[in-house]
């Protein structure tokens, strides 16, 4: 059991880098939770391969510092689908 942690710390670390993926989406694409992705990444793969890490760590890092602006888009989506629904059902009238 100890190994597959290690092999999925490498891959995770490998899938983040790859397609410059947050926790929660390299999460959903291997089935697995958010925090056991993260403390894979973060713990087990500094011992694993210290380069991988390190970049991983910045990828990490910068999705950190974007998230508020993925909220507050996300957000503009939802009230702009929530506008266009109440057009259409205003157009229906």
């Amino acid at each position: 059991m100890k190994e597959q942690s290690c092999d999925r710390a490498v891959i995770l670390g490998e899938y983040i880098l790859e397609n410059n993926s947050t926790v929660r989406a390299a999460a959903a694409w291997f089935g697995i939770s958010k925090s056991t992705v993260h403390k894979d990444v973060s713990q087990k793969l500094s011992e694993l391969s210290p380069s991988l890490y390190h970049d991983v760590r910045e990828i990490l890092a910068k999705n950190k510092q974007e998230r508020h602006i993925r909220g507050g888009m996300a957000t503009k989506k939802k009230y702009e689908q929530l506008a266009a629904m109440h057009q259409k059902l205003n157009e229906r009238k």
